[in-house]
């Protein structure tokens, strides 16, 4: 074998193959839409918007260590502790990860931040998506925030 012959096949066996990412399926694109539609209105202040994403009225919220009532119960939560501009902040998901577990059915996970002045947050969602009446929708939700400025101070 030739040092070019060698050269070019080391060269092509060290080159990265590129790795194609699987094809979202329409039910990811739509799950990924309502988490999107959901940001927009949170940071336009639209907190019933925000709501649209959620199943109405059983969704099951769960954060700081308590349920929150349904999905009245949990826009009450929103309007009493983010009503105002300042507490609202600016809302980002990512990160986002979703599993279909049945066509009906899939779990998402994704970190979110939450960028204000006083007391930016950090945190966690886990979500049951559920398909009802041909629409995606939020039956369960599970937050863990943390202050992201109590782990620069450790």
């Amino acid at each position: 074998m030739s040092a070019k012959l060698l050269l070019a096949a080391a060269l092509f066996l060290a080159t990265p193959v590129a790795r194609a990412q699987p094809t979202p399926s329409q039910d990811e694109r739509d799950i990924r839409a309502v988490i999107s539609n959901m940001e927009t209105a949170w940071n336009r202040g639209d907190f019933r918007g925000y709501m649209d994403g959620f199943e109405n009225p059983g969704v099951v919220f769960v954060s700081g260590g308590r349920i929150q009532d349904g999905w009245q119960g949990t826009l009450d939560h929103y309007i009493r502790d983010y009503g105002s501009p300042e507490r609202r902040g600016v809302l980002h998901f990512y990160d986002i990860r979703i599993e279909m577990l049945a066509p009906d059915a899939a779990m998402l996970v994704s970190h979110y931040h939450l960028e204000r002045a006083a007391h930016p947050q950090e945190g966690i969602n886990t979500r049951l998506m559920r398909k009802i009446n041909g629409r995606w929708v939020i039956a369960l939700n599970h937050v863990s925030s943390y202050d992201p400025t109590a782990e620069q101070r450790q």
